[in-house]
């Protein structure tokens, strides 16, 4: 079912009966009710009262309380009926009265609208009146100020027909050929039609003879309409049919792309820049472009110049165009291709072009020190067996000078390179004779100085070894039915047997080691060939010598070579045929063997300008003598290396190049040589050093407008700084306004806005405005930026906060990059505490919120990006009443860490002081090195001290203590946004205190601290060793608090190349107890070590000394090495045993026990060192103390050995394993008392413990 819609002022009523209008007739009824009611009551007590007998007092009396009972009970019902009609009657006048006051606001509001909409369609009555009288007074038909006119094309040309028209309402022209209707989409690539103001053009493209025709246009409108027509006639050019008039050569009409027709819009997307190979290397340059529109019938052509010389397709070049990209490739580079490239788009609406320039540097030189290949090698002057050959010379700047050259020839199809000439030529030119007619050729150069030969130069084109005027002598007649009938001159000149002598002899080409002799041959010459001998002669010896003796000439000129320096020759041709050779010519004005040019002067004053952060312009004077100049050859050097590169590997011809390639912020030295065919000039005066720096410019242009407040009257607006200063810094800013809809822009302020933020007073409420903004430094006031935003001048009320602004984006790297942005300038209704950051990558719709909960800092590292994705963002701002508006959308960033990016680094100098330092290769003089902490820029002056040298900043901590830990950022103005970051964290900082500490207090590192040796003779050392140790060095010993010197019986001796102190005490005593310290100074460092000999350290070192000393006296005369030992042989024997050393003959030996001597049978040899004791059946009587002593005049030694106890158990137990492995087999015995297991012995002794098994 269908709902109807009710009004608003009855969606509130209560519906009632129509009882409430009769109230009397409702009382009236509920009377009649109640008595109807008493009447049935009264009825039932009659009725049971039938059935009793009663007397009549006692029905009176019921009767009576019955009535009582029926009066009182309807008083009970008309009090009850009264009080809820009073109820009722109090409600509903109180619903009525709300219900009235309901029905007056809703008529109040409805007189209200319908007020309004009578005003609003009287206001749009009288403004449709108003338009209509303007539309009345300015409508008229349409008129045609500027009419048609006739044109006369040649075919193929375009021809553009055009009208101006007026009227009201704007009419709608039509054209018209031959009263056929034209529209753009019938022949898109014939006709384009454009209206502008008025003015309606019809543009004919490629006009053939068809297009002959009247053409109209038609303008109409409501109030009528009009026409104009035109002729076109098209004319046909017929150079092959037409006759010229006498006198009047046929002229050549430009080709159809010299005249621009229709506009094709191309714009380059990717250009190729400063490019850089090498030789032998190949090489691409591409552009890829945009063409508007891309229609396949009027394709752009891309034309390839290389120094205003086209280039086609060739072996060394290959041309591509198509898909939207033209490229030009190289397929094996030479110093040849080195040069300006410039790409032209030729369309048939004009020209698009883009230049920049390719260097080609030498190869590797085959031997070092080579110089380079020459280049530019070319034929000129080619006849039948004979051409000249020039080139241009390599540049060398640390090779050995260039001595002469080598022109070697190779016939077209072969491989096989011969050498023209045996001995260097001198200059760049060289005629090669001894051709075969009728071949081709190509030639190549080598260069030679006294390192080696070059490299080859790239080949030259083939030429022909043929005569060009043969061409000219013969004549094609065309007959009937294509025919064609070929005369040579020769054939008409008659029967000639001896040739006439050639006329015109002279020299063509002099130089110090060659002279060309040119003449022209003979006329008439006859049917026969003819060849030339050439004589000479010098001048006064009255002889003449054939030069070519053995071999003819057919060309008409010859290379004379081997003349005479200083000695002037004349010279004579005879010609020659199988006839015979005709008389001589005449002769030729004598000539003298030189240099026809000379070394040009070498270029004047040499001015290099700033450019780019990798160029420099390099200007020089020309020279005063620049005849037959090649060009000029540019180096380059740091200033103080005198180490010299070439900045071109070509001559240029201009005095003026700009040299690439160069370092951001070194400093160099230019010079120049001029260069012609006979060789180099000398090096021009150095240039004055400059550093390479972008030149001074206007500043770009600012961006980023946007509205920070606004409160009815006045704007906060805020820009980003232009990307680049211009190599100044920027002092201000100019504003521009206009409001929307507006033409013309006013100037905001006259005085300069030193910061990105401005507010604009004096402005209309709920006004829409636009701004622009100009960037200003030194040298002048840059590009204004791109209009703003139409913004709405009206009060911000909202309790969120307004938009932050200035968002940079630094420190990008592979997978990260940190925003930083400036709080907003409206609040809003309360403070602000944190920031949301959004990013999405540039090609997505979803953004994504990189923090979850806001961030209270102005800056925020954004992480986990994929690198080489490209990147925006926004900020958030967030108060207690939510989020705010979203600040613009920052520039779109590539995620990719620039190469050789470089970050802070932390140190300490040599004077303790910790620094953070940053190097920046790209700053230039107008760069800044921003520092900041929490990156907030650090101005406290009190802590911290910025020193900027050049490309290197360093940030000095003046009292660096707990309060510096956090994080430290750097940006670099005017560069390609290089910034970085550094944490200082208690453990770096820890770490740079402890080195400041140590650099401020040095100490000397020690390899080994302060220890004792006791050397044998008791004497006891104490040494320490430092890592190292100057020569000026210091020490000095203390023992308890008192420095001890050098001398005899405290030997200090220190060895610095070691690093070893030391100290010998000759004598070690009781008194020497105590602490020994060893002190060390070397420049600032010091330090020392101690060793503490007391108590029981002491007396261990006390009593090695005493033994050593005592060891050292003992083994003075006759000693034991080994004092007496014992062992047991395999026959079962004990031998006391010792060595002895020191002895001679007079030495005595001598054995005792228990204090007797021992008388034994054979004297020891004490020569041999070693002296035995045997003992055969050793037993407990053979126990007691052996010794042994040594004697002479030199001193006594004595060796005892105590043979019981532990060690006659050893020699017991020594005995039984010998005795054991001696051991014969069991053998049974049978005896009275019964068996007996017995077993033999070598050896056997009470002592020893026989133990029996059974198994």
């Amino acid at each position: 079912m269908s709902s109807v819609a009710v009004p608003f002022y009855q969606r509130r009523h209560k519906h009632f009966d129509q009882s409430y209008r009769n109230i009397q007739t409702r009382y009236v009824l509920e009377e009649y009710a109640a008595r109807k009611a008493a009447s049935r009551q009264a009825a039932y007590y009659e009725s049971t009262g039938l059935g009793k007998t009663t007397c009549r007092l006692c029905a009176r009396r019921a009767r009576t309380l019955a009535h009582e009972a029926i009066q009182e009970s309807r008083k009970r019902t008309h009090e009850q009926k009264s009080h809820a009609s009073e109820e009722k009657r109090i409600r509903f006048a109180s619903e009525l009265s709300a219900l009235e006051k309901e029905i007056h606001t809703a008529r109040h509001r409805a007189r209200e609208h319908l007020d309004r909409l009578t005003i609003q369609r009287m206001v749009e009555e009288n403004m449709a009146l108003e338009r209509h009288a303007v539309e009345e007074s300015i409508s008229r038909a349409p008129e045609i100020l500027v009419r048609l006119r006739s044109h006369t094309v040649w075919e193929k040309m375009s021809v553009s027909l055009c009208f101006t028209v007026q009227g009201y309402p704007t009419p709608v022209v039509q054209w018209y050929k031959n009263e056929e209707l034209i529209t753009p989409a019938s022949d898109p690539a014939k006709y384009r039609i454009e209206s502008k103001y008025g003015v309606h053009v019809l543009h004919i493209n490629r006009a053939d003879f068809d297009d002959s025709a009247t053409y109209s246009a038609v303008a109409t409108n409501i109030h009528g309409q009009t026409s104009t027509n035109c002729a076109v006639m098209v004319r046909r050019f017929r150079e092959d049919e037409e006759p010229h008039p006498a006198g009047i050569m046929p002229f050549h009409l430009p080709l159809s792309y010299d005249v621009c027709f229709t506009h094709i819009d191309v714009q380059f997307l990717e250009k190729f820049g400063v490019t850089f190979g090498t030789e032998g290397e190949t090489l691409t340059l591409k552009c890829s472009m945009l063409i508007t529109p891309d229609l396949k019938r009027l394709r752009p052509r891309a034309e390839w110049y290389r120094d205003d010389v086209l280039i086609k397709d060739s072996k060394w070049t290959k041309l591509y165009f198509g898909e939207g990209q033209a490229a030009l490739s190289f397929t094996h580079l030479n110093k040849d291709d080195e040069g300006l490239y410039t790409l032209r788009m030729v369309t048939k609406g004009g020209v698009s072009e883009y230049s920049a320039y390719l260097f080609v540097r030498d190869a590797d030189a085959l031997i070092a020190g080579a110089p380079g290949a020459p280049m530019d090698v070319k034929c000129h002057d080619a006849n039948r067996d004979y051409v000249i050959v020039t080139w241009k010379p390599p540049n060398t700047t640390s090779e050995s000078p260039v001595i002469g050259y080598f022109v070697d020839k190779c016939e077209v199809g072969l491989e096989n390179w011969v050498q023209c000439n045996d001995a260097p030529v001198k200059i760049c030119k060289y005629p090669v004779t001894g051709l075969y007619e009728g071949r081709s050729y190509i030639f190549r150069v080598r260069a030679v100085n006294s390192a080696g030969i070059s490299r080859p130069s790239r080949v030259s084109e083939p030429v022909a070894a043929l005569d060009p005027v043969d061409l000219e002598r013969t004549q094609t007649i065309h007959v009937d039915e294509g025919r064609k009938i070929v005369i040579s001159k020769d054939d008409l000149e008659g029967d000639i047997q001896i040739p006439h002598p050639p006329t015109n002899v002279h020299a063509s080409e002099i130089s110090k080691t060659y002279v060309v002799i040119s003449w022209d041959p003979p006329v008439p010459r006859g049917r026969e060939p003819v060849t030339y001998f050439i004589e000479k002669s010098m001048v006064g010896s009255g002889s003449w010598q054939r030069v070519n003796a053995q071999v003819a000439v057919k060309s008409p000129r010859y290379a004379v070579f081997d003349l005479a320096e200083g000695k002037s020759y004349v010279f004579r041709v005879l010609s020659a045929n199988k006839h015979g050779i005709s008389d001589p010519s005449e002769i030729t004005e004598p000539i003298q063997p030189q240099d026809t040019i000379v070394v040009p002067s070498a270029p004047g004053r040499v001015v290099a300008t700033r450019n780019t952060k990798t160029s420099v312009v390099v200007q020089w004077d020309k020279p005063k003598h620049e005849e037959d100049l090649y060009g000029y050859y540019i180096d380059y050097s740091v200033v103080g290396s005198n180490h010299w590169e070439p900045g071109n590997h070509k001559p240029i011809k201009y005095n003026r190049f700009v040299v690439h390639g160069l370092e951001t912020g070194e400093q160099y030295v230019f010079r120049v040589k001029a260069v012609n065919a006979v060789g180099f000039s000398e090096n021009s005066q150095e240039s004055e050093a400059i550093t390479v720096q972008a030149a001074l410019t206007c500043p770009s242009y600012p961006h980023g407008i946007t509205l920070l407040n606004c409160d009815g009257h006045s704007m906060t607006l805020g820009w980003k700084a232009p990307r680049y200063s211009g190599g100044s810094p920027i002092l201000g800013y100019y504003m521009d306004k206009r409001e929307a809809n507006h033409h013309n822009w006013h100037e905001v302020n006259s005085s300069l806005i030193t910061r990105t933020i401005y507010t604009v007073e004096d402005l209309v409420e709920d006004a829409f405005y636009e701004f622009k903004v100009a960037a200003a430094n030194l040298v002048g006031i840059g590009q204004p930026s791109d209009p703003s935003e139409h913004f709405k001048c009206k009060a911000w009320t909202m309790p969120e906060p307004g938009p932050a602004y200035d968002l940079n984006i630094c420190e990008v790297r592979n997978t990260s990059l940190v925003l930083l942005w400036k709080a907003p300038v409206y609040e809003g209704k309360s403070p602000i505490t944190g920031y949301f950051v959004d990013y999405k990558e540039v090609d997505t719709e979803d953004w994504i919120t990189a923090n979850e909960k806001p961030t209270s800092k102005r800056y925020f590292k954004v992480t986990d990006l994929h690198e080489g994705h490209t990147y925006v963002f926004k900020v958030r701002a967030v108060n207690d009443a939510g989020v705010g508006k979203s600040s613009e959308i920052s520039e779109p960033v590539l995620v990719e860490a620039r190469p050789g990016t470089k970050e802070i680094f932390s140190g300490v100098d040599d004077e303790g002081n910790i620094y953070l330092a940053f190097e920046c290769k790209e700053a230039t003089d107008a760069s800044h090195f921003a520092w900041g902490k929490s990156y907030e820029e650090i101005e406290d002056s009190d802590k911290f001290r910025i020193e900027t040298d050049g490309t290197q900043s360093k940030l000095y901590f003046k009292n660096p203590d707990k309060s510096d830990l956090g994080t430290y950022s750097i940006s670099v103005s005017d560069t390609d946004g290089i910034s970085s970051s550094f944490v200082m964290d208690e453990e770096e900082f820890e770490r740079l205190m402890a080195l400041s500490h140590e650099i401020r207090n040095p100490t000397i590192p020690l390899k080994s601290e302060l220890a004792y040796e006791v050397l044998e003779k008791g004497e006891v050392r104490f040494w320490i060793q430092a890592e190292s140790l100057s020569p000026n060095s210091t020490s000095r010993f203390v023992i308890n608090d008192k420095e001890v010197e050098n001398d005899d019986r405290h030997k200090i001796n220190c060895d610095r190349s070691n690093g070893i102190i030391e100290m010998v005490m000759d004598r070690f005593t009781i008194d020497n107890e105590g602490t020994y310290t060893v002190q060390i100074q070397d420049g600032k460092a010091k330090n020392q070590s101690s060793l503490v000999l007391i108590g029981d350290a002491f007396k261990a070192v006390l009593a090695e000394s005493e033994l050593q000393r005592k060891e050292f006296l003992r083994k003075q005369g006759p000693h034991f090495s080994e004092f007496l030992y014992w062992k047991v042989t395999e026959e079962c024997e004990v031998l006391l045993a010792c060595k002895v050393a020191n002895t001679k003959k007079e030495t005595v030996f001598k054995w005792y026990r228990d204090g007797s001597g021992i008388d034994i049978d054979e004297v020891p040899d004490l020569q041999k060192g070693e002296c035995q004791l045997s003992i055969p059946k050793l037993s407990r009587k053979d126990e007691g103390v052996y010794k042994a002593t040594l004697s002479d005049d030199r001193g006594h030694d004595v060796s005892t050995l105590e043979l019981s106890g532990k060690v006659y158990n050893d020699i017991i137990l020594a005995l039984s394993g010998v005795s054991g492995k001696s051991a014969s087999p069991l053998k049974i015995l049978c005896t009275e008392e019964g068996i007996r297991l017995q077993c033999f012995l070598k050896y056997y002794n009470e002592e020893m413990k026989v133990n029996w098994s059974h198994r």
